[in-house]
């Protein structure tokens, strides 16, 4: 069984025992904490396929957040114009929550 949450307007495939990396979810989400996104857009159980227009009634994915503050990888900035001598190098790590999906409710 699995499902598509939206998170922060990005998409993910959320199943249950495994976990997630979405974005930074903020101070108030601490270790530990449970966490409940209600927009779900698509369920799958077992062949069973529930779409929503956009999102299915009454659906939930609960988690749990394991590391609230996780550093990705360095993301690489690079600008430049050529013939004119103007090239730009900058990079960011961007911060992420990592979440495990307890239940998904149908």
């Amino acid at each position: 069984m699995y499902a598509i949450v939206e998170i922060k307007g990005q998409q993910f495939k959320a199943e249950e025992g495994k976990y997630l990396y979405v974005h930074y979810l903020g101070e108030e989400a601490k270790q530990g904490d449970q966490v409940v996104f209600d927009k779900v857009l698509l369920i799958d159980a077992d062949g069973d396929v529930k779409v929503g227009a956009p999102a299915v009634e009454g659906a939930k994915v609960t988690g749990e957040v394991l590391e609230n503050l996780v550093k990705g990888e360095k993301v690489i900035v690079f600008k430049k114009k050529r013939r004119k001598g103007y090239r730009r190098k900058n990079g960011h790590r961007q911060f992420f929550t990592k979440v495990m999906i307890k239940n998904i409710n149908a």
